[in-house]
């Protein structure tokens, strides 16, 4: 199949799965929106599960490009994380199929998948390790971090407010302020010469 149809078929899938959702998404619709006849979709895909799959790793590896971008290291690594938090809102809505997954939406949807999509998730967190590893280098956090955990417990605590603001239990306007100080408060306890208990 030609590269540029194939990319146009999964242009319109994101497009059709980002605001129909998976379950009224159809094949014919994606075929129409790319153009293309119904039975071109599925040479791009064994089935719609499938393109659903690609779409969503797609994106996150667009999602990783665009946060691997402004990871600058020169600067310093708690600071490039902090900006990463104040503009995870703003990502993730240019990204909603990754907003979706990390909010843990597609784990209903596709029961099975859920090996799948945890790879994906830890692929997610593969930039903020790298910034915490880049932060012990430059002696900004501490040299003890488990680098994996921390990492794995910011994503924890960012899917959790976006999981909260996803079901009105936090306002939207004040997602950013809760990931902005929830941030700012963790990374008190891993900068470098912060008081560790015994």
């Amino acid at each position: 199949m030609e590269e540029q149809k194939r990319q146009n078929i999964l242009d319109a899938a994101v497009r059709s799965f980002s605001t129909l959702g998976f379950k009224k998404t159809s094949i014919a619709d994606i075929a129409r929106d790319a153009g293309v006849a119904k039975g071109t979709v599925y040479l791009a895909c064994d089935s719609k599960q499938d393109l659903f799959y690609q779409v969503v790793m797609q994106d996150l590896r667009k999602w990783i490009a665009t946060v691997a971008t402004s990871i600058d290291p020169r600067a310093p690594a708690d600071e490039t994380l902090m900006a990463l938090a104040r503009n995870t809102l703003e990502f993730f809505d240019s990204f909603p199929l990754v907003r979706d997954l990390f909010v843990g939406i597609f784990h209903g949807e596709h029961p099975g998948w859920a090996d799948k999509f945890d790879a994906l998730r830890t692929l997610g967190r593969a930039n903020v390790a790298e910034l915490l590893r880049l932060g012990i280098r430059q002696g900004r956090f501490r040299s003890d971090l488990d680098v994996e955990i921390t990492a794995e417990l910011l994503q924890d605590y960012q899917h959790t407010t976006l999981i909260l603001g996803y079901h009105g239990a936090v306002k939207v306007e004040d997602m950013q302020k809760r990931l902005e100080l929830g941030f700012d408060l963790l990374f008190n306890g891993l900068r470098a010469g912060a008081e560790v208990p015994e």
